[in-house]
C-alpha cells in the first residue's frame, strides 16, 4: 500500500519537464547558445538551475567565478571542454563537476566538437552575489531573486574608487 499524498502537496511542489522548457537565446559572436531557466520557472528561492544548449564552436559564457554562489554542472549530451584554474579539460556525458565559491571555482564551458552540447547547471541562489571576470578585469554585483529581476551591474575593476572618494559630511 502506497503512502497517501498530502492534499496540499501540489501547492508546494512544482514540476517541469525538460522537453517543455522555454529557452532564451544568447547571441554574441562566439557565445551563441540557448538557456532554459528551470529554477525561475519552478519559483525556486535558494537554488538556481538552467539547461544549456551549446552549438559546435560556441562558448556558454566568459571565464568567471562567484564569490558567494556554489555551482555544479552535469553533462547530458555532447563532449564540452571545461576551463578551470588548472586549464582546459574534456568532459563527456554523465560527468558532474562542482565549482566552489571563490577563485578556485573559476569556470567556462566551450563546445569545440562537431555535435551540440547540453548540460544542466545548478547553483545556490537567492542571496546577492559578486562575480569576477578575470580575463576582462570586470566585476559584477547581482541580486538573485527567484523572479529573475533585481540588480545586475558590471564594472571594470580599474574604475574602482577609494572608500572616501566623493564622501562629504552632512551639513
Amino acid at each position: 500500500m502506497g503512502r497517501a499524498r498530502h492534499p496540499l502537496a501540489e501547492r508546494f511542489v512544482k514540476r517541469v519537464n525538460l522537453d517543455e522548457i522555454e529557452f532564451e537565446k544568447r547571441e554574441h559572436p562566439g557565445f551563441t547558445c540557448r538557456r532554459g531557466r528551470i529554477g525561475w520557472r519552478l519559483g525556486s528561492e535558494r537554488l538556481g538551475a538552467s539547461l544549456w544548449e551549446l552549438p559546435p564552436g560556441e562558448v556558454a559564457y566568459p571565464y568567471h567565478f562567484h564569490l558567494t554562489e556554489e555551482e555544479l554542472i552535469l553533462v547530458m549530451e555532447g563532449a564540452p571542454s571545461l576551463r578551470t584554474p588548472e586549464g582546459w579539460s574534456e568532459l563527456r556525458p554523465g560527468d558532474v563537476v562542482s565549482f566552489p565559491p571563490g577563485e578556485a571555482g573559476g569556470h567556462q564551458v566551450a563546445n569545440r566538437g562537431d555535435e551540440p552540447v547540453r548540460f544542466l547547471a545548478v547553483s545556490t541562489s537567492g542571496a546577492p552575489d559578486v562575480v569576477r571576470y578575470p580575463d576582462e578585469g570586470k566585476l559584477a554585483a547581482a541580486e538573485r531573486p527567484p523572479t529573475g529581476t533585481g540588480l545586475m551591474a558590471i564594472f571594470r575593476e580599474d574604475d574602482a574608487v577609494g572608500y572616501w572618494d566623493g564622501v562629504e559630511p552632512p551639513s
